[in-house]
């Protein structure tokens, strides 16, 4: 995505403040939705003494380490910093392969999927609105999150599926 790119496809949004405001108010509330639904399915697995309660803690606990310090050691710029003119306006420079965001919102949905399959559907939706909104708003470019959600998918299957 080019920085003309960026323009063209936000240039609607730019037009209409009351939009970007909104966009700004989504990406915070997707934010404490995923992250508040996580607690909650660890507090449900405890209570029900639910033998996938470790699991369903350690394999996102460790994947996040592991994307964290990936991205540290990567640390690509964020768009921001490559003259891009972002919606959402952030100080945080580098780190921005892959998209913690995003693998955050799919590792959850992914969790999900695990436990509750009937909910995954409805986090997958907004694992992909978060995507959306993350580049529409300049914080990351689409391989960010697209790489944020491969490696949630790939941390699941391994964690998830393959490792008994």
């Amino acid at each position: 995505m080019t920085k003309e790119q960026y323009n063209r496809w936000t240039a609607p949004l730019r037009r209409r403040p009351r939009a970007v405001a909104a966009m700004k108010g989504i990406n915070r509330a997707l934010t404490a939705l995923c992250y508040g639904m996580y607690p909650l399915l660890l507090a449900w697995l405890f209570v029900q003494e639910d033998g996938r309660f470790w699991r369903c803690l350690f394999v996102p606990a460790i994947s996040f380490a592991a994307v964290s310090v990936f991205r540290k050691l990567y640390n690509a710029p964020r768009p921001y910093e490559l003259g891009y003119d972002s919606l959402l306006k952030k100080k945080r420079t580098g780190c921005s392969f892959p998209s913690r965001h995003v693998f955050s919102a799919a590792m959850i949905a992914v969790t999900y999927w695990y436990v509750l399959p009937a909910f995954a559907p409805a986090m997958l939706a907004v694992t992909g609105l978060l995507a959306v909104i993350r580049v529409a708003g300049g914080v990351h470019f689409i391989r960010d999150v697209a790489a944020g959600a491969a490696f949630a998918a790939a941390a699941g299957v391994l964690g998830y599926c393959l490792v008994p």
